[in-house]
């Protein structure tokens, strides 16, 4: 058994590898000192530190939030649908009179619509939300590894999840995985507190937070369960019987967790609900396993925009049109700069952490702790770097949390045994890499010129070098080398960070990093405003810094559709595009606006983010045909033109963007456009192409 104390300072005695409770504050003490001073045993240093490090991230998160407005439509649009409608909260409909549901499950959504509902419609009251579950994951990934490895632990684990350039940008946007990233990372704490006390009950905890996180973005959720379960099946103290009893109730209490949504959706008859979009049979199961499921890891999606498969016309080698797959996927020119600044350190430190707890008893808490967040972070690596289906950038925000663990934990691990050449070794290492890589991606960009990145590299590799004779150095000097490794390994994602929240996102693929850092998979936009396609008004001008369809630097969308509209209804009219939504004019707003009372839709459009936009500008439901691509068979042909003889639909706007049948989707939104077309003569608003449906040519 390792007794060893530290003689840093904040760092955490080695625990014994049974069940370790952390002494309390001592009773009697005011409120507000214990919450400012923390547990009795903490370094003085250690309760002010988190304090700053929360108000620093929420800060970060919060100060230029509402620069992105409505972020991606595609959400917003069924945020204020949600607000409007219970049905439509409740299964996340893209609109109050409930033709189609977004493509995912709508747990997210709920905690967006109940804010809108609070506060009203508008940014600040949509990605609030956000930005306070990237504080809280902060957090949690803090509280998490303090428990077991100390302050000092915690603090740079939650440190490098904050600065982390993906989290800056997803934690102030309008997407699940904000809400996604912090159920797993909560399912990491309850987890380890089921280990260190062989807890029926946490391990139920654990099992309702993975259904919660079903419920968010489905089955990604999921690549942190083999993990969590091995991990408790491993060290928990308590007999193999009641170590398998307990996960069968972790897996019941997930089941039951996830399940009551998915019956009630699967249970109501089909007249009665909003289409399921994003499936091509109105089953939420079918998108579950096909379209965000295993057609992500095959690339077999039926009615996405693209998929895996041969490389061939805009597609990248080695992949689909999502971009090039393997084992260096996460360090490629798109991925890199968001999220893998201090991947080659956090796999360093993990070899080295189990290495050195390799001899401890099979209770070892701290083990425990690295097979819960290393296997988070190898499986989902793994699946994203080999997923051949729909894969974006901001994916990889799931890495954060356990990036940050594992630094946090390693770091300190190593340093407590600096008497291990292992150890020693490991961490200089791990400075090293961080310095490599770092200048690396730092490369890869103009926008801090040379100053920044020779700067990471020579204090980086100082730091490494000073850390293989740290016992020989004056104890004086010993703060000042490990100042420099941990700021020359967080200056590149602080940078890439702050400039993620200086500017606007919009749009269905953004990534983190100052404007042009790096490009999207297959071609689609980079950084600046948020990738694909800045938003255009319907018969106005473009918001400023913005120009509309714009294409990415290898030509704009996948498989040569550089803009256009395949598959789905006609050009033309300024309408904005298959990723992005469009700003309507005043002019527009008043026209369908116009006896809104008389009809269900005041609008439809081809795709949701088309849909979307003129939903947000009239506060109005408008009904995207065809789900978010234009390839869901919703509604069908004879479906449309029954709403249009009921006199339910006012206006179709001309030059909504799909991708129809494109990879096996319905064709229904084109025979739904080229019907109208025949049928009823174009009207021009402000510029803007509509049709209206109570004036046939007839």
């Amino acid at each position: 058994m390792d007794t060893m104390t530290l003689t840093s300072p904040g760092a955490a005695a080695d625990p014994r590898s049974t069940t370790q409770q952390p002494p309390r504050a001592r009773a009697g003490r005011p409120t507000f000192a214990r919450l400012w001073r923390g547990a009795e045993a903490d370094p003085s240093w250690a309760r002010p530190a988190l304090l700053g490090l929360l108000l620093a991230t929420l800060v970060l998160y919060t100060w230029n939030l509402t620069a992105s407005g409505y972020a991606n439509s595609f959400y917003s649009a069924a945020v204020q649908a949600g607000s409007e409608s219970w049905k439509a909260f409740f299964f996340g409909s893209s609109d109050a009179a409930n033709s189609i549901t977004v493509d995912k499950p709508p747990a997210s959504l709920w905690v967006m619509a109940l804010s809108v509902r609070l506060l009203g419609l508008n940014s600040f009251a949509i990605l609030l939300p956000q930005a306070l579950m990237g504080v809280a994951t902060v957090g949690v990934v803090h509280t998490t590894v303090k428990r077991q490895f100390g302050a000092a632990a915690g603090l740079i684990a939650g440190a490098v999840l904050a600065l982390t350039p993906v989290a800056a940008l997803m934690f102030t946007f309008n997407n699940p995985d904000a809400l996604l990233t912090l159920l797993m990372a909560l399912g990491a704490w309850a987890t380890l507190k089921a280990i260190e006390q062989a807890s029926p009950k946490w391990m139920v905890i654990v099992g309702v937070l993975i259904g919660l996180g079903f419920l968010t973005k489905t089955l990604q959720v999921l690549l942190v369960v083999p993990f969590f379960g091995l991990a408790y099946l491993v060290a928990a103290p308590t007999t193999l019987r009641k170590r398998i009893v307990h996960s069968l109730l972790a897996v019941g209490a997930m089941v039951l967790s996830a399940g009551w949504w998915v019956a009630v959706v699967e249970l109501i008859p089909a007249s009665a609900r909003p289409y399921i979009g994003g499936s091509q049979t109105n089953s939420f199961l079918e998108l579950t396993f096909g379209y965000n499921g295993l057609g992500r890891l095959s690339g077999d999606e039926t009615g996405s925009v693209g998929g895996g498969g041969p490389a061939g016309a805009g597609a990248a080698a080695g992949g689909g049109m999502w971009g090039s797959t393997g084992l260096f996927r996460m360090f490629s020119s798109s991925v890199g700069g968001q999220v893998s600044w201090l991947i080659p350190s956090a796999l360093i430190l993990l070899v080295a952490g189990l290495w050195l707890r390799g001899r401890r008893l099979r209770t070892d808490l701290r083990r425990a702790a690295y097979l819960v967040w290393g296997g988070w972070l190898v499986v989902t690596m793994l699946v994203f770097s080999f997923m051949a289906g729909i894969f974006h950038e901001y994916y990889t925000v799931a890495l954060a949390p356990a990036i940050g663990a594992l630094v946090g934990m390693g770091a300190v691990e190593a340093w407590e045994r600096r008497s291990s050449v292992v150890a020693m070794v490991a961490l200089a290492a791990s400075a090293a890499a961080a310095a490599v890589w770092g200048f690396v991606l730092l490369s890869r960009t103009t926008a801090y010129g040379d100053w920044l990145r020779v700067s990471v590299l020579a204090v980086g590799m100082a730091a490494a070098v000073l850390l293989l004779v740290v016992q020989r150095l004056h104890l004086r000097a010993v703060p000042i080398v490990l100042a420099g490794a941990l700021l020359a390994g967080l200056a590149g994602p602080a940078a890439y960070a702050v400039s993620t929240t200086a500017q606007g996102h919009s749009g269905s693929i953004v990534t983190a990093g100052p404007a042009g850092s790096s490009r999207g998979p297959g071609g689609f936009g980079g950084a600046a405003r948020g990738g694909v396609g800045a938003a255009v008004p319907f018969g106005g001008q473009a918001p400023q810094g913005q120009t509309g369809q714009q294409a990415g630097p290898q030509g704009g969308l996948p498989g040569g559709f550089p803009g256009g509209t395949p598959g789905g209804a006609q050009g033309g009219g300024g309408m904005g595009g298959l990723l992005d939504a469009s700003t309507p004019s005043t002019a527009v707003v008043a026209a369908l606006s116009a006896d809104a009372q008389k009809y269900t839709w005041v609008a439809a459009a081809v795709g949701s983010q088309t849909a979307a936009g003129l939903q947000l500008g009239t506060q109005l439901p408008v009904m995207a045909i065809g789900g978010f691509n234009g390839s869901d068979p919703s509604p069908t042909l004879a479906q449309f033109q029954q709403y249009v003889a009921q006199g339910q639909i006012h206006y179709f706007a001309g030059g909504g963007r799909g991708f129809g049948n494109q990879n096996g989707g319905s064709s229904s939104s084109s025979e739904i456009s080229s019907w109208v077309q025949a049928n009823f003569a174009p009207v021009t608003i402000d510029g803007s192409t509509f049709y209206d449906l109570t004036q046939p040519l007839r």
